[in-house]
């Protein structure tokens, strides 16, 4: 990083924003030598141990440690909690303390983003990025892709749990699926990661650090908050940013892009004077650009969390038992790069349909080898395992307003978890999923004390622990739609409605959001974003 920003002062592109999104965009935008990029990122470089050790993310998500750590407002569905919201704050983003599945979503998810009047986003037409992003070390087919930065690997843990996992599903009448980002999605299997050689690839490991040192035409400003952009009239012309105590502008001679994330970008725009009028009224912003959608349209994946014990020492847990396994596989893994300190976790999964006439799957699985509760943030001196249920498709819809005119401050998140009522109903589908999975043989023969659903059996009893107990599982999206309607922001082409030079890239901008994880699909954004870009550069 430059001593100073203004050594740098004016580029062709100015991205704010160092998560998956705009590390792509910072490596494709500055593949040319002619185009001067900068890139924002308000956290570090995304170079740490614990970023490349994958169980590092135990240790940064419920900590501060490259973790904004937001939380949302109250919230009514969830009996008045506060719901914690867990963003990377590093280059990389939250691809640098996630759980590295990679999975893309359903073929309908992009299709209805086309067929809401989104030209180029149908499945077919995204599914080229997709490729173009990855190497998958396994699979070789159609629907993956050879060569790309973004490295997609199986588990290297070799834990006995996948494979019971996998028996309890056969033996629940669950399909088998080797590939959730192949021609089906539903079926219970293995994730595949964003790895190599059992260690975590970040986008900023895959598209930043490989280039840095080659490209004296792309700066990284690390420790530099974005304030607001800066307007001219109706045109983007810089960011102004806040490094070291003083504040500075980077001017752009094309385009300003924003890839802060669904919580951050339209904060951003909003302290820049761009939303909903009243509402930049009502914290102290003056309005330059009225655009009602900012904000609006939030959607996430809420989560409910069986939990058990389980005297296994295969599986993660605080125990005495556990100390030796544990200094085995520290020198494993630094021998081998395999076993249990390679793992994310969440190692297997399940994409499940509520009733035999659904379309596409409308519930998640994640099976997790170790006891989570609270984000990880309550310990239990124990083995155990959990398996996670989330609502994919969510009709509850939430909202992001700027507190006030600093960026610096946490935005108000509130995502008004089950406002519709199905959202409740379908949680209530998945939990039975999910136990009866759970009260398979293969996995009921070897489970202890049931820490967290113990005499629940009606679907009134189903319901009040969903309400005192259900949490994100970290995909919020949607609060920079995209489309033509009137709470739409960017257009097919991601540049914001009103607004000359300044687009916004990244999970923000979906309609809908996707049945899946959102790591992969934000990387996918990010590669047609820039094709978008240089394309309108000519």
């Amino acid at each position: 990083m430059p001593d100073s920003i203004l050594e740098t002062q004016t580029f062709d592109y100015v991205i704010a924003g160092g998560g998956s999104a705009g590390c792509v965009l910072a490596n494709r935008l500055s593949a040319d030598p002619q185009v001067r990029v900068a890139l924002v990122e308000a956290g570090g470089d995304g170079t740490s141990l614990l970023q490349r050790v994958p169980i590092g993310a135990v240790a940064m998500v419920p900590t501060g440690w490259n973790n904004w750590q937001f939380e949302s407002v109250p919230q009514p569905g969830l009996n008045g909690r506060c719901a914690y919201q867990p963003r990377g704050k590093t280059l990389g983003g939250s691809s640098s303390i996630n759980a590295m599945i990679y999975t893309r979503g359903h073929r309908a998810d992009y299709d209805h983003w086309a067929a809401l009047g989104n030209p180029g986003w149908s499945y077919d037409e995204v599914l080229p990025y997709f490729r173009r992003a990855e190497h998958n070390e396994r699979l070789h087919d159609g629907f993956h892709g050879q060569g790309g930065p973004l490295n997609v690997a199986d588990l290297r843990t070799d834990n006995p749990w996948q494979q019971i996992f996998l028996q309890a599903a056969r033996e629940t009448g669950l399909p088998i699926n080797d590939d959730f980002n192949g021609a089906e999605q539903e079926g219970a299997g293995l994730y595949q990661v964003t790895q190599k050689n059992g260690e975590r690839w970040s986008a900023a490991r895959a598209y930043v650090h490989p280039v840095l040192t080659d490209r004296p035409n792309l700066c990284v400003f690390t420790h530099t908050h974005a304030l607001k952009v800066r307007l001219d009239g109706k045109r983007a012309t810089g960011l102004e940013v806040w490094h070291r105590g003083e504040a500075f502008v980077l001017e752009a001679r094309r385009e300003v892009i924003l890839s802060c994330g669904a919580l951050q970008s339209p904060q951003l725009l909003q302290v820049s004077g761009i939303g909903d009028g009243a509402a930049l009224a009502r914290a102290g912003i003056r309005l330059r650009h009225h655009l009602p959608g900012v904000g609006q349209n939030l959607q996430d994946h809420l989560d409910f969390t069986f939990g058990h014990e389980v005297a296994d020492a295969a599986l993660f847990g605080l125990s005495p038992r556990g100390w030796w396994p544990a200094l085995q596989a520290l020198e494993r893994y630094r021998r081998e790069r395999r076993g249990k300190l390679t793992s994310n976790f969440a190692e297997a999964g399940a994409f499940l349909k509520l009733t035999p006439t659904s379309q596409v799957p409308e519930v998640q699985l994640h099976f997790v080898v170790a006891l989570v509760e609270n984000h990880a943030r309550t310990l239990h001196l124990r083995h155990g395992l959990s398996c996670h249920v989330c609502v994919l498709r969510p009709k509850s819809r939430g909202t992001v307003e700027a507190a006030g005119p600093d960026m610096r401050d946490p935005p108000r998140i509130d995502p008004r978890y089950f406002e519709h009522p199905d959202d409740l109903e379908d949680m209530v589908g998945g939990y039975h999923l999910t136990r009866r999975l759970l009260h398979a043989p293969a996995i009921a023969s070897r489970l202890g004390r049931d820490l967290f659903t113990p005499g629940v059996r009606t679907d009134a009893a189903v319901r009040e622990v969903i309400h005192a107990r259900a949490e994100t599982i970290y995909h919020p999206a949607g609060t920079c739609k995209m489309g033509h309607d009137p709470l739409a922001v960017v257009d097919a082409s991601l540049r914001v409605h009103g607004i000359d030079g300044l687009r916004v890239a990244d999970v923000s901008i979906m309609p809908t959001l996707v049945g899946g994880n959102t790591n992969a699909p934000a990387i996918m954004i990010g590669e047609k974003a820039a094709d978008l870009i240089l394309a309108a550069a000519g």
